[in-house]
């Protein structure tokens, strides 16, 4: 009778989840990043659907309803939810369409200060002893006048609006993504697979960008969203001080700005832009906490 041979048992394949799954499980934990991340996604709903969720032109004008409180206070109106402004203006119209606007400037300032910040923090530190010392002293001098006040300085020059008030703050933002960029540059040059890429023969800028760059955008994404909030802030400042978008252009700042002699009066024209801002910063720092924390991996295996 011929003996039956047994296979050893198959080991169990080892599951190793994607990065992006990976990501996702160290991100929710954090039920404050999750909610601001919810948040972030209304908030650029509302900006990209602005026309169409206004019930009013942000501009139209009703002149019956100078100052209407909102809708659930005594004199307000369900046409106007959120009551009217001085000028007659439809609050929510306005607030929906200066998300759109505040949006647009903090991305387009952190692109514009990003991109040049990676590129002078590279060379700063593939070049520790020509460039990166005036690149350095150069970011030093920078960061020692008040960011406000430099942003000010910087619009004053080139005169108010929209694209200088970018230009500004993609200037302030500048020094902290030379300096974030530098250091992750000076840490990773002496890892060993740098070495490894320089003894095959690989040359300076694909030492830069190809081996380097990747390895170091971790950080610099958590402080690109972090700057996103920090430019919305800048904004409202320069537009509270007359100094950024101009009326009657519905930006958060300037409807501060234009109602802040109505506060004892009017306390929605005040109030409700200056919560749009709270409630956008305070999002956006939760999210930028939250992906800090899915990023790093010491934060990670400490959760």
């Amino acid at each position: 009778m011929n003996s039956i041979e047994t296979l050893p048992a198959a080991e169990p394949t080892a599951y190793y989840p994607s990065p992006l799954r990976e990501f996702w499980s160290a991100f929710r934990r954090n039920k404050g990043a999750l909610g601001g991340l919810i948040f972030m996604v209304l908030l650029v709903a509302c900006a990209l659907f602005a026309p169409a969720l206004a019930p009013y032109n942000p501009s139209e004008q009703f002149r019956d309803f100078l100052l209407t409180p909102p809708a659930w206070q005594e004199g307000g109106t369900v046409q106007f939810i959120l009551g009217t402004d001085e000028l007659g203006r439809d609050m929510l119209s306005r607030l929906i369409h200066g998300a759109r606007l505040s949006l647009l400037i903090g991305l387009a300032s952190v692109v514009f200060s990003l991109l040049p910040g990676i590129l002078l923090g590279l060379l700063a530190g593939f070049s520790p002893t020509r460039l990166g010392p005036f690149i350095m002293r150069l970011m030093d001098i920078m960061l020692a006048l008040p960011s406000l006040l430099l942003a000010v300085a910087i619009v004053a020059i080139l005169g108010p609006g929209l694209i200088n008030t970018i230009f500004a703050i993609a200037i302030v933002s500048l020094p902290s993504y030379v300096r974030l960029t530098r250091a992750a540059v000076m840490t990773e040059l002496n890892r060993d697979y740098v070495t490894a890429s320089k003894l095959a023969g690989a040359g300076t800028l694909r030492l830069m960008f190809i081996s380097v760059l990747p390895n170091c955008m971790a950080p610099l994404i958590v402080q690109a969203t972090l700057s996103f909030s920090s430019a919305i802030l800048d904004a409202a400042a320069l537009g509270f001080l007359g100094l950024g978008v101009q009326p009657p252009t519905p930006e958060w700042g300037t409807m501060l700005a234009s109602a802040r002699d109505y506060i004892e009066r009017a306390w929605w024209v005040v109030s409700l832009p200056g919560l749009a801002i709270l409630l956008s910063v305070l999002a956006i720092n939760l999210f930028g906490d939250g992906l800090r924390d899915a990023l790093d991996p010491k934060l990670k295996n400490a959760a």
